[in-house]
């Protein structure tokens, strides 16, 4: 069997778009203890009752704990089709409020969650306020202090292209290669909220979380703009400083060739009003 077969004889394969609040969970992946809780298991859970039988899911890509998502794709092979109402509707009800389908979509056995995904986007979201907001605990990252903005999106620009971002992986990632190409980096303000918005072909583990954390060191001055550019020529972790924390990670959307017809995937008017 390939990765694209079924993992169920004559089984149908479905396409589903998850939106989740990370806070509450250690991660997207499944774990061997069911006293962690984590978004796979909590989903597959759910999608299990209402296929009556087991069901396991494929994703777009892993989250870490802590990491929120607008639209986290995945797909799951069912031996009936319970069509869409079912896997929306009837999923949902039996998911906690932290978790909801956003649409559901038969596709053929082609589709692959992750291997059919053409592009990533992330967005992470900082408050530049003496005082932490009480309503978005957990859902955003606060500094104290100002940024440097214009400085910020220098500094991002180096990102820009297919480069060997080792600097910026985790030292646990088990990713075969430290290439990845980004396609957009954008600093954004709205109010006193700052984001980087970020889209590339696939992600290391930590990648975007480790490249904000640098980019902070940019913004509060204690480093030019071509210190991104210095740190990806060093291919060293350990100078590129600590990662910013996961509250303020979004996984916003995933691209897939036009010919999947899958509906849109992105929901970032929710969490930045454009």
């Amino acid at each position: 069997m390939t990765e694209h077969e079924p993992s169920i004889p004559g089984a149908h394969r479905f396409a589903l778009a998850i939106e989740y609040d990370g806070s509450s969970f250690n991660g997207w992946q499944r774990q061997s203890s069911p006293k962690i809780a984590t978004v796979q298991e909590t989903l597959e859970n759910a999608l299990s009752q209402v296929a009556d039988t087991p069901v396991q899911t494929t994703c777009a890509g892993r989250t870490d704990s802590g990491v929120h998502a607008t639209c986290q794709v995945v797909h799951f092979d069912s031996p009936i089709d319970r069509g869409s109402k079912a896997w929306v509707r009837g999923v949902n009800s039996l998911l906690p409020g932290s978790v909801r389908v956003v649409w559901a979509k038969t596709v053929t056995d082609e589709f692959h969650a992750r291997f059919s995904a053409t592009a990533r986007r992330y967005t992470y979201i900082i408050l530049r306020d003496k005082i932490a907001s009480a309503l978005c605990a957990g859902k955003i990252t606060t500094i104290h202090y100002d940024l440097d903005i214009e400085g910020m999106q220098t500094g991002a620009n180096y990102l820009l292209g297919e480069q060997d971002f080792s600097s910026f992986r985790a030292a646990g990632c088990q990713s075969r290669s430290p290439y990845r190409e980004v396609f957009s980096a954008r600093i954004g303000v709205r109010g006193k909220l700052c984001f980087l918005d970020i889209r590339a072909n696939a992600f290391l583990q930590h990648m975007v979380r480790n490249i904000v954390g640098a980019l902070l060191v940019v913004g509060r001055g204690d480093k030019s703009p071509d210190w991104i550019g210095q740190l990806l020529e060093a291919r060293d972790r350990t100078m590129a400083g600590t990662a910013a924390p996961a509250d303020g990670l979004y996984l916003m959307q995933v691209d897939y060739p036009a010919h999947f017809q899958l509906p849109e995937t992105s929901r970032m008017p929710l969490i930045l009003g454009e």
